[in-house]
C-alpha cells in the first residue's frame, strides 16, 4: 500500500457537528446561596449588619440590631425590649398589650428558628429576641410598675438568665442536650424560665412586704 492510500487516523472530519457549549446558569438552576454564606464556608457564621438585612427573621430575631452588641448582647436585647414596651405603652391599652405579646410568642419562635438554621448555630448569642418576649412577660404581668419596679424586675430576671441557677439551669441544659427541644422553642425556653423565676420572687416580695 502506497503512503497516499494509508489512512490517516490524525485527520479530523470536518463536517462533524461542533459540541454546543453549555447554558449559562438561571435562577431556576443555579444552586441556592444561604443567607451569609456567600464565601461557602460551612462554619457558624458571625452576624453583622449585612446579615441583619438578608431576612426578616433576623431583625425579628436579633432585636432590631440590639443583638450585634460586641459585649452583653443578652443585656442590650432586654434593655431594647424595655425601650420599646415604654413607647408601646404610651398608646396601647393592658389588653391590646397582651394581644401583642401573645402575637410575639410564635413570631419569636419562628424567628429563632430560622435565624439560627441560617447561622448555623444551635443557640447563637447574638438571638435576643427570646430575651425580648421573656422580659415583656413580665413587664405585662407586673403592670401598672413605674420605673423602680420594672428596674428590678429587669435586675431579677437579668440575673436568673444569666447566672442560670436551678431550673434555669435545667432548661438551658435540656436544650443543649440530645434529648432536649431543637430550634426556636428550644432557645427560647431558659429565658422564659427566667421570666417565671423573676416573676415568683416579684410575686413572693409583694406577699411579704
Amino acid at each position: 500500500m502506497s503512503p497516499a492510500e494509508r489512512p490517516r487516523n490524525d485527520v479530523t472530519d470536518d463536517t462533524a457537528p461542533a459540541p454546543h457549549p453549555a447554558p449559562p446558569p438561571t435562577a431556576d438552576t443555579a444552586p441556592a446561596e444561604r443567607p451569609g454564606a456567600s464565601d461557602g464556608a460551612e462554619g457558624p457564621i458571625r452576624p453583622d449588619w449585612r446579615f441583619l438585612a438578608q431576612h426578616p427573621a433576623h431583625w425579628i430575631a436579633l432585636g432590631f440590631g440590639s443583638g450585634l452588641a460586641p459585649r452583653a448582647p443578652g443585656t442590650a436585647g432586654t434593655l431594647w425590649a424595655w425601650m420599646a414596651w415604654s413607647l408601646l405603652g404610651l398608646g396601647l391599652t393592658a389588653t391590646q398589650l397582651g394581644v401583642l405579646l401573645a402575637l410575639s410568642l410564635p413570631v419569636a419562635w419562628w424567628a429563632c428558628t430560622v435565624t439560627a438554621a441560617h447561622m448555623r448555630t444551635a443557640d447563637p448569642g447574638a438571638i435576643v429576641a427570646d430575651e425580648i418576649v421573656a422580659f415583656w412577660i413580665i413587664l405585662w404581668l407586673v403592670l401598672p410598675a413605674g420605673f423602680w419596679g420594672q428596674l428590678i424586675a429587669f435586675a431579677l430576671f437579668r440575673f436568673f438568665d444569666a447566672v442560670k441557677p436551678g431550673p434555669v439551669g435545667w432548661a438551658d441544659r435540656l436544650f443543649h442536650s440530645a434529648h432536649g427541644w431543637r430550634g426556636g422553642f428550644g432557645i427560647m425556653l431558659d429565658d422564659l424560665v427566667a421570666a417565671g423565676c423573676a416573676l415568683l420572687v416579684i410575686a413572693l416580695w409583694r406577699v411579704w412586704w
